[in-house]
């Protein structure tokens, strides 16, 4: 990559600008390591064709891209470059150094960056689609690296009311902030995003004045830009630096506040307007659904209202137990749990897909059940009946003669899966809890022991350390505490091991995301309260502000509190579509790791619960992903995958911890 030729402050830190005037990377004394950007050189897939600003059009007279400005000699960071993607459109853009103009913002500098694209044919154009790269170097190449050289790009695309924020995944200060000031943003996208590039890229992040040709449905609606010969329109945003979050939202000039973003039907949301605005405007739910919310100064947001979490478990059962259990196989894996196709109404089969198998997350379905009859609710005898048969399919066809948890019934015996571990053990003990069969308490204190045998005590498995304690305290009860105690000193020995090797977290099936973090949180808070030291204190507080980075603070119901994982609508939806899936399921790993903290953080728990059940229908059917960006590769996207899959860890999660209401 050429060497950045312009350099230019932006308070404590600066920019560094190739001779084309677009930032190729960012500095602050701070992180002194960290980039911000993605490199040409140092990230090989990342080339000069998505360099910050460059970008396209869609319109009624033609497509076109811009990368490189018009000739001419550039000698300053702040001379205008032109380009023109096509023949009746120019673009210019200008650059300035100064102070930011937002009210809250603080003194420190910032770079104004002005596209201002101008009609210069002889009759209307219309706009369909305008997008400007971004290439925030949001990457999992390992986690040390991660921590030290990437950043979560939090995105809010709400009209005039937008701002990006790129956070260091370490979740220590600062931020940088893009904020809108002249103009909207009503969506983004993501190009870049394959099976080559994998899990561990979440891509080049696109924003839009509008992406009406591509996917006018998307966020809301998306405007059409229509401009008279000689017509302009125009979009300007600061670039700055933030001390922490909170100094950036400040400055972003919001229009009003929002009291929550979720409720059940029947309760109110209060939309409080920014300074001496209108009155408040309350929303009162009465169907179970996102509710878009047209906001003042021309932004826009979502809310969501749902029906009432007893009611919306007992309709998800009733649907998993009519649709979702495989009554055409023989015994006893007719009983098994699998994927459904909400869209055609059959059942899918596995077709040699793990994430599509009957074990492994599917194991939700048996467990969410189990949360039913241990409060009463539901048609008892129907969930038993069920549960008794689920048990038999997993001892004759998830669990080996040796122990191993297999990733589903048709995978052969070297596809032997950590993760599955603890999540099969926690439903033998409940089955223990509900039956009172003594194989059922062995069975469950055995996977646990072999999960160890095969490396469990360095491997941040989801639910390991609650099924530990789940199972020693019933091993206790049962008149075998020498049994419970040598389980415990393996979750305890997993503690310190992590504590231990602080930023070089081994890589799992993805190299570093937030279901790695948000249990390492679980497991270092449990630890703390039973063996309390220094060292895991500072540890925990220091993985509590990593799995916070994950989530931004956008004021849309889909995005607040919710992790980012960009990858599971390929993994486990039908339709086989990389991007960000908002909400993703395991973003409640996060509030249950929020509810075990010495102090709980129950509130922003309860938020992020709700902010899920978006994921299922009134009638109990669901979805495994919902892939948010308006459009991923030029696919349109911002739709709920029709496969019914692993997303019932929602609600067995949130039943678990007993903070439901």
């Amino acid at each position: 990559m050429p060497a950045p030729q312009f350099r230019v402050p932006l308070g404590a830190g600066h920019a560094e600008l190739h001779r084309d005037g677009a930032p190729a990377r960012f500095r602050h004394p701070a992180a002194p390591e960290h980039p911000w950007l993605l490199d040409e050189a140092g990230d090989p897939w990342h080339t000069a064709e998505h360099r910050w600003g460059s970008g396209f059009v869609l319109s009624d007279r033609g497509s076109g891209r811009w990368n490189a400005p018009l000739g001419g000699e550039i000698s300053t960071a702040t001379e205008e470059r032109r380009y023109q993607p096509i023949p009746d459109l120019s673009l210019t853009v200008t650059r300035e150094v100064g102070a930011g103009t937002g009210a809250g913002t603080v003194a420190a500098e910032s770079l104004t960056e002005t596209y201002t694209w101008t009609n210069i044919g002889d009759a209307p154009l219309a706009i369909g689609t305008l997008g400007l790269v971004l290439p925030l170097r949001d990457v999992y190449d390992s986690a040390e690296d991660a921590l030290a050289r990437a950043c979560h790009a939090h995105v809010w695309t709400g009209g005039a009311w937008s701002w990006i924020a790129a956070q260091p995944m370490s979740g220590d200060g600062p931020v940088l902030g893009i904020i809108v000031r002249t103009g909207a943003l009503w969506s983004y996208s993501i190009e870049s995003r394959n099976h080559v590039m994998g899990s561990n890229v979440r891509g080049h992040l696109v924003v839009h004045p509008t992406d009406r040709a591509r996917n006018p449905a998307a966020l809301g609606g998306q405007p059409e830009i229509t401009l008279a010969p000689g017509e302009r329109y125009r979009l300007a945003w600061e670039v700055s630096f933030f001390k922490d979050f909170s100094e950036l939202l400040a400055a972003t000039d919001a229009p009003a506040y929002l009291d929550r973003l979720a409720a059940p039907v029947g309760e109110q949301i209060r939309i409080r307007p920014a300074d001496d605005g209108p009155p408040d405007l309350v929303m009162a739910g009465t169907e179970h659904g996102i509710v878009h919310v047209d906001l003042p100064g021309g932004s826009r947001t979502a809310v969501f209202f749902h029906t009432p979490l007893r009611e919306l478990v007992e309709a998800r059962a009733d649907y998993i137990l009519k649709n979702q259990r495989a009554v055409d196989r023989a015994e006893p894996h007719r009983w098994a749990f699998t994927a459904y196709d909400t869209a055609t109404g059959l059942r899918q089969t596995i077709a040699a897909w793990p994430d599509w198998s009957d074990g492994a997350e599917r194991i939700a379905m048996p467990t969410l059940l189990q949360q039913l009859r241990l409060r009463g609710w539901g048609d008892a005898a129907v969930i038993d009946e069920a549960l008794d048969g689920w048990s038999r399919f997993a001892r004759a066809a998830l669990i080996t003669d040796d122990g191993d948890v297999l990733w589903g019934s048709d995978t052969t015996v070297d596809r032997i899966r950590l993760y599955n571990f603890p999540w099969l053990a926690h439903f033998f003990a409940d089955q223990y809890v509900l039956r009172q069969r003594p194989e059922d308490l062995e069975t469950a204190a055995a996977l646990l022991e072999r999960s160890y045998e095969r490396g469990a005590a360095k491997h941040l498995s989801i639910g390991q350390p609650e099924a530990v304690l789940h199972v020693a305290e019933l091993l206790h009860t049962a008149g075998s505490p020498a049994r419970a105690e040598a389980l415990l000193a393996r979750l305890r020995a997993g503690a310190e091991y992590f504590t231990d090797i602080g930023e070089a977290l081994p890589g799992h099936e993805v190299n570093y995301e937030q279901s790695m973090v948000a249990p390492l949180v679980s497991l270092l808070a449990i630890a703390a309260r039973h063996w309390p030291s220094p060292e895991l204190d500072a540890a925990l507080e220091r993985s509590v502000r990593w799995m916070r980075a994950f989530s931004g603070p956008q004021p849309h119901v889909r995005l607040r509190g919710i992790g980012i994982r960009h990858w599971d609508g390929y993994w486990f939806g039908r339709d086989r579509q990389w991007g960000d899936v908002f909400p993703h399921h395991w973003s409640v790993l996060n509030a249950v790791a929020l509810t075990q903290l010495p102090e709980p953080a129950l509130a922003e728990a309860d938020a992020i619960f709700r902010a899920n059940l978006v994921n299922f229908g009134a009638d109990g059917s669901a979805s495994c992903a919902f892939v948010f960006p308006s459009c991923v590769d030029g696919r349109p996207a911002h739709h709920a995958d029709p496969l019914a899959n692993d997303q019932d860890w929602i609600l067995t999660l949130w039943l678990r911890t007993g903070v439901e209401r």
